[in-house]
């Protein structure tokens, strides 16, 4: 009988559960909540920025904020870079980190602490998005999105108290919005003399952590730990307005502000070599100071002497003293056609004593090239005066581009002064039967020529020349005429006016200086890129 009612309880058990699971299900199914709304379906377009961010986790950052560029070309070309930029990351990373560990084992008792493997991996990081800031100041402002989620393999083995045991970095993600900034923008390469890393916002980092080969992460709590302490050391330190600083170079010899005064005297040169046909040269002497983008500066010709006389003296301005050297070449001046090369040689400043007159007796060489055996041959010799006098902190000019204008030298009328028209460049400039462009110069009667550039739209003059005044030119205007000539067998064709252009020469005896590109007149888009200078001895 207990068998029979055992059997009978689990048959009954069984049939009641499937009567209540059926009744259960058609009660489901057929009776419906009151308080249930019919769902609000809109348009995309009508949501809410914040509606929308939240449905769409994993949407491009130059999506949601248009001031964002797109920078896939950038993760192209990381990409692509991407083997060998590990490589050098990796390399920099031990220069680096192996004399700071080296310094710092032995406040800790380790005896060693070494990479054993050090690689990125083969999965680059990748940017979602850049957005560029434009300032007043010498700078250039970047704020990148960061994604990386790589497969790096960092294997550090540390030795201490006789035993051995490694940690091995895997499995790393980082989110970052940095904030980067190239300043001071300067003219060496590469341009930017620091750079100035901070972090927007706190960085997501994960990684995994084996130790001794074990998962060290997988320890209840140390993950969270580690994520917690990394975020804030990190946002410690370079959280804005907080810095991380990588010099590149010194700023001040990159911006090259000038920092002393070479005066040269150019006394005369001796057994000078015989250029023209009747047995004589008509030298001048061309000076420059090197890594300088202004003109160079000539002395007066001295006709018919191979043995002359000039006792002239100039000024440069000085940037560099270690690295910049005055070159001076020796020319034959040619009435017509190019002026032959005589010889050269160079003075270098930190050969100077600072103050103190040195004379120079310089041999003329063909080149600098001291494996030339050309220059054995005998060309004659210069004769020059040099003292470098460095600037001290009240003589020190302000930081600029411009180097300052000279005084004019003496014998100028007093109450006028020296009027400097230096001739640069020309652009877009374009004659209807040849382009054989030069400049031409008339001022008060007087006029003056630069050399013909055969061929060239764009030439590049950078030719001085100088008009002593009993006065101001305050209401003078300089006429300016770009014109090309063309020889063919030996016959010279009609000039082909190129533009011309009259500048008033008030703003140059105010201000002391201008240098301006001007559109020329009676051409299509031609200018031409003028420079002009006052120097009064006062």
């Amino acid at each position: 009988m207990g068998i029979i009612s055992s059997i009978a309880g689990f048959f009954g058990f069984g049939v009641g559960i499937s009567i209540g699971l059926v009744i259960g299900y058609f009660l489901f199914i057929h009776t419906l909540p009151t308080d249930v709304k019919d769902p609000v379906i809109r348009p995309l377009a009508e949501q809410e920025t914040e509606q929308l961010q939240s449905l769409l986790q994993e949407i491009p950052i130059w999506v949601k904020n248009p001031d964002h560029d797109r920078v896939d070309w950038l993760n192209k070309f990381i990409e692509t870079m991407w083997p060998y930029l590990n490589k050098a990351i990796c390399k920099q990373v031990k220069t680096i980190a192996e004399p700071i560990i080296a310094e710092e084992i032995p406040k800790y008792k380790i005896d060693s602490v070494q990479f054993e493997v050090l690689s990125l991996g083969s999965l680059p990081p990748a940017f979602t998005g850049m957005k560029v800031f434009t300032t007043d100041e010498k700078e250039l402002i970047m704020e990148p999105t960061l994604k990386w989620a790589g497969n790096p393999n960092i294997l550090v083995a540390v030795k201490a108290f006789g035993l051995r045991a490694t940690i091995q970095v895997v499995d790393l993600q980082v989110f970052a919005f940095p904030r980067i900034t190239l300043k001071p923008l300067v003219p060496t390469f590469p341009c930017f003399a620091k750079i100035l890393v901070s972090l927007m916002q706190k960085p997501h980092v994960d990684f995994g952590l084996k130790l001794l080969g074990a998962d060290a992460m997988s320890i209840p709590g140390l993950y969270s730990f580690v994520q917690g302490i990394i975020k804030e050391q990190v946002a410690n330190m370079y959280l804005w307005p907080k810095t991380l600083e990588v010099i590149i170079m010194d700023p001040a010899k990159a911006m090259k502000r000038p920092v002393g005064i070479l005066n040269i005297k150019v006394v005369r040169a001796m057994r000078l070599k015989k250029k023209d046909l009747l047995g004589a040269s008509d030298p001048y002497v061309k000076l420059k100071i090197s890594e300088d983008k202004l003109p160079s500066k000539k002395t007066t010709v001295k006709h018919k002497n191979l043995n002359p006389e000039w006792n002239e003296e100039f000024s440069v301005v000085v940037k560099d003293p270690e690295s910049q050297t005055l070159e001076l070449v020796v020319y034959d001046w040619e009435q017509v056609g190019k002026h032959d090369r005589m010889g050269m040689n160079v003075i270098h400043v930190k050969d100077l004593t600072p103050e103190v007159t040195k004379v120079f007796t310089l041999d003329l060489l063909k080149n600098m090239d001291p494996d030339d055996a050309q220059n054995e041959k005998s060309r004659g010799q210069l004769e020059v005066e040099a003292m470098y006098k460095p600037f001290n902190d009240t003589e020190r000019p302000a930081d600029s581009e411009d180097s300052e204008v000279q005084k004019a030298p003496e014998g100028t009328p007093e109450g006028g002064g020296l009027l400097v028209v230096i001739v640069h460049e020309g652009q877009d400039l374009e004659g209807k039967h040849h382009t054989n462009p030069s400049v031409r110069l008339l001022f008060r009667g007087e006029e003056k020529r630069t050399k013909v550039m055969k061929k060239n739209r764009d030439p590049k003059w950078d030719e001085e020349f100088q008009f002593m005044l009993e006065e101001p030119p305050t209401d003078d205007k300089i006429h300016v005429e770009v014109v090309s000539t063309s020889k063919r067998m030996g016959l010279l064709y009609p000039k082909d006016p190129l533009g011309y252009v009259h500048i008033s020469l008030a703003d140059v005896v105010s201000n002391k200086r201008i240098n301006e590109r001007y559109q020329l007149i009676d051409s299509k888009n031609g200018t031409v890129q003028i420079e002009m200078q006052w120097r009064t001895s006062s």
